[in-house]
């Protein structure tokens, strides 16, 4: 006789995302697999703690008329949705349902559907556009004179007041600096001259992946990530030509705008690889992205593969290095202690704590680690009705790292780190972790 078991005991195993069949678009089905869903997590509850969406489910079953799922008005099934960001965190590390297990319950992906559903149906508003439309603003903020009027207007109270009456751009989220003097102008024609040292799992030469807030907003990651690089005797140039990985517009729903970056940037990165480079991107979301989101869309792409099995985070290029024996442990300078915030699109990438392991080869360095979300995820923690949210569910890390007092708070997500730094009454600001292994080799 056959039973269902409570929970599942193997490895999860993500299913491509069906969205070029009809049933993928069908709002009855839709609505159907959500309930389904929806009471599969009703009757678990073991997702409470990680984002806002699980706790808007649950008070909305517990104040229904039956107290369960069919209680709840299925118009109100879009508040669940708004605050899913597709962390995938419920998927990877607390969901005992996900498949194998015959529930085959994938809530990110569902949430996703949804998204894409609505935006199919509706559009999206004048802001989300804007908020996710990362390439266009960064061209236009990084003119030199707007860059200027930018960067001012996002500090001026008044000016920010006015975003937030307009754009609902809540008035208290930190917005990112632009710079003319972009990432991909600082490394227009670099070559570092370093002759590659391949290794059993690396080429020894990266083409690096800027991404749109490497680019504009801390070309500095990317600078810093030259360094360290370059100093481990690794020859860094950009990658050829890019534009958005698409994270922002996949979590809008916007999936044929997910589509049309894929078609832009996978040629290019894919000739890189055949050419014999690896591919690395400073942003958690953006290498994510082509390791995971866009192989579950477009499975059957051999180039989507090929850039998927060579693109990599830089920490855990550098380690793989290291296992070889190609890392320079010469650091020059302690780093104290420090509060390391592990980013969730970083988490799920299943390499493990790898920037973790390389701050701890510095030494008389303690590493505290926090695995809590920050909340932010890109424009989630700068929309006027997120924002306090967003903020309660960072609240964790920074209590933490009030209590650690630390000499330095660090996150593989900058945008994290920022959120962190919105929360605390110091005004002591994030370094990223390329920035704290640069100073330790004193480069």
């Amino acid at each position: 006789m056959s039973t269902v078991k409570e929970g599942n005991l193997k490895a999860p195993t993500r299913h491509p995302l069906n969205w070029k069949e009809a049933d993928f678009w069908d709002e009855d089905s839709l609505y159907k697999e959500m309930e389904r869903s929806f009471d599969i997590c009703h009757g678990c509850r073991r997702c409470i703690s990680l984002c806002h969406a699980f706790p808007t489910l649950f008070d909305l079953v517990d104040e229904s008329s039956t107290m369960e799922v069919d209680g709840v008005d299925k118009s109100d099934y879009r508040k669940v949705v708004d605050h899913c960001y597709l962390c995938d965190l419920c998927y990877q590390i607390k969901c005992p349902y996900v498949p194998p297990h015959e529930w085959n319950l994938d809530f990110p992906h569902l949430m996703l559907r949804a998204k894409a559903v609505r935006y199919k149906q509706q559009g999206a508003s004048k802001r989300d556009r804007l908020l996710t439309s990362t390439d266009a603003v960064g061209k236009l903020a990084s003119i030199p004179v707007i860059t200027q009027t930018v960067n001012l207007g996002n500090q001026l109270k008044p000016v920010r007041k006015l975003m937030g009456n307009m754009m609902s751009i809540h008035p208290d989220a930190t917005l990112p600096k632009y710079h003319s003097h972009t990432l991909r102008k600082r490394m227009g024609g670099h070559d570092s001259g370093l002759v590659p040292r391949p290794t059993t799992s690396t080429k020894g030469k990266v083409a690096l992946f800027t991404t749109c807030y490497g680019n504009y907003n801390e070309p500095e990651l990317g600078e810093d990530l030259v360094s360290i690089f370059e100093h481990n005797g690794i020859p860094v140039v950009p990658v050829n030509r890019e534009q958005c990985c698409g994270m922002p517009k996949l979590e809008l729903g916007d999936l044929d705008s997910v589509e049309r970056a894929k078609d832009a940037n996978i040629p290019v990165l894919a000739k890189m690889v055949d050419e014999g480079w690896d591919i690395v991107g400073p942003v958690p979301s953006c290498v994510l992205m082509f390791k995971q989101e866009l192989p579950l869309m477009f499975p059957d792409d051999p180039d989507v593969i090929k850039v998927r099995d060579n693109i990599y985070d830089p920490f855990e290029y550098l380690m793989l290095r290291h296992k070889d024996g190609e890392l320079r442990t010469d650091f020059k300078n302690s780093l104290g202690k420090v509060v390391y915030h592990v980013a969730c699109h970083l988490r799920v990438q299943k390499i493990g704590m790898k920037t973790r392991e390389l701050l701890q080869l510095v030494p008389d360095t303690e590493i505290i680690t926090v695995e809590r979300c920050s909340g932010h995820d890109g424009t989630y923690a700068v929309k006027s009705e997120f924002h306090d949210i967003s903020m309660k569910i960072c609240r964790p890390v920074i209590n933490k790292v009030r209590q650690e007092n630390p000499d330095a708070y660090t996150s593989d997500c900058p945008m994290a780190g920022h959120q962190i730094g919105n929360g605390l009454e110091n005004n002591m600001k994030p370094e990223h972790p390329l920035r704290l292994i640069r100073k330790a080799y004193g480069l």
